[in-house]
């Protein structure tokens, strides 16, 4: 295909916008559906794994903060840039689009270096930290020794893959997480089960994968297929370039930051209320919640890159085309999945734990954690619409604003007002309805109706 045409192919300015977000969003769900494995593999193998499996959950459970915070940083550094990098595109300035490659390329580099080096030197205390007792301890470490060596793999292959689907290769973006994935699935019961590695092996599974995703990210970047290739003469951290990718991608940050926040508020207060069995429990509530959350996650990176692009072109009735179809589609889906686990929470939950006691405890707390589901899709159709055409002050408001303003301080309090480990699981919905709202309300208040303003007066 000569340059021209697969110039023309990757037009998100061309054709239905609904059409070009499905193009982009189905490759990214289903490439969100097996990176899920990555995860929730390992805790339905560790789930199943006989005498002491719900210790071994909890275990895996308490380093999903450390996995966080890796993410943040790779949020920052690597989708940081991709909305500047699709902008510069549909601007149609290429040469600034390679510069914010090879910008968040160096900086995820560097990042994975310091994460890696400080997460050997202070593991015990932040595990501890984290909400550990002596027992799930030693399952906690013994995973996370081997995942933090996977850490420089893992920021590559997640914070590049966006400049990927930015440029029209949805399909091969897929792939960066599907072929790793399909190694992990592989590995993890060879691992756990063949060869008797139990957590350990888990870990080790992850990291091979996250490492085979990686140089496949790598090899299409750096090859002749891209549009904008990943130059060595662009690999370095330039000021403006940096200033730009940290201002978007606070936002993303943030997000993950506080989920980082409301994981060790969760541990912590359910250990303290509830012991180790609640903090498995709550595993298993945020892994079905992830399982459900990837359509939604995939419609909205699947639209980014659109929205962006057309922003950059300056076709504003394209970008509001595409926050609508993000919420219908957001809203329909999450409100079918609120009732699939409000009627089958056994199926779910069984699916992470065979533990009888874990099992009868855990499915009243499941049935709270997704009240108000359908209010995430709000949440993820304001934001990321913001996120997506540069303005990084709502979005990191936001961001903030569900998290860290009411899901923390409500795992805090809500537990001590007499609702004990329940209420840490109600402070979920209750930042759904409230964050989800205010954020899609502002959104339409001011950037969908500021679009339709710039409409008129073209």
């Amino acid at each position: 295909m000569s340059e021209f045409k697969r110039t023309q192919k990757n037009d998100f300015s061309k054709g239905s916008v609904w059409k070009c977000i499905l193009k982009q969003a189905v490759p990214l769900t289903v490439a969100q559906l097996v990176h899920l494995l990555y995860n929730v593999v390992d805790r339905v193998y560790l789930g199943h794994m006989g005498e002491g499996d719900s210790m071994a959950l909890t275990g895996v459970g308490l380093v999903f903060p450390v996995v966080t915070l890796i993410m943040a940083f790779t949020a920052l550094f690597g989708n940081g840039g991709v909305p500047l990098f699709a902008m510069a595109r549909g601007a149609g300035n290429d040469k600034k689009a390679g510069r914010v490659l090879g910008n968040s390329f160096a900086l995820l580099l560097g990042s994975a270096g310091v994460l890696t080096i400080l997460g050997y030197i202070f593991s015990r205390d932040i595990l501890f930290a984290f909400g550990a007792s002596e027992e799930s301890y030693v399952y906690a470490q013994e995973y996370v020794r081997i995942y933090l060596a996977g850490t420089v793999f893992s920021m590559i292959a997640t914070g590049l893959n966006g400049y990927i689907n930015a440029q029209g290769f949805a399909r091969t973006g897929m792939l960066s997480v599907v072929i790793g994935a399909l190694v992990n699935l592989v590995l993890d019961p060879l691992f756990i089960f063949t060869m008797e590695l139990g957590v350990a092996g888990a870990a080790l599974a992850t990291v091979i994968s996250q490492a085979v995703s990686a140089v496949w990210v790598l090899s299409f970047l750096f090859g002749r297929r891209a549009l904008i290739p990943l130059q060595r003469k662009n690999i370095t951290v330039q000021r403006d370039i940096t200033r730009q990718i940290f201002r978007l991608g606070t936002a993303n940050f943030i997000m993950q930051g506080t989920n980082f926040a409301v994981q060790v508020a969760c541990n912590t207060t359910l250990q303290s209320y509830g012991g180790d069995l609640y903090v498995g429990i709550m595993t298993v509530a945020t892994s079905v919640r992830d399982v459900f959350m990837l359509p939604v996650s995939g419609l909205i990176q699947g639209a980014q890159p659109v929205i962006s692009f057309n922003y950059g072109a300056k076709e504003y009735e394209r970008v509001r085309a595409g926050i609508r179809f993000n919420t219908a589609a957001g809203t329909v889906y999450t409100a079918v999945a609120w009732l699939l686990v409000w009627l089958f929470p056994q199926f779910w939950f069984g699916i992470f734990s065979d533990d009888m006691q874990m099992l009868s405890t855990g499915l009243p707390m499941l049935r709270i954690y997704f009240f108000g589901f359908m209010f995430m899709a709000l949440q993820f159709a304001g934001q990321s619409s913001f996120q997506a055409v540069g303005d990084a002050r709502h979005a990191i408001f936001f961001s903030l604003l569900r998290k860290a303003f009411i899901v923390v301080p409500l795992t805090l309090l809500l537990p001590v007002m007499g609702f004990g480990v329940r209420g840490v699981f109600l402070a979920e919905p209750i930042s759904n309805v409230i964050g989800g709202t205010a954020c899609y309300l502002t959104m339409r208040m001011t950037l969908y109706r500021a679009l339709g303003r710039e409409i008129q007066a073209n």
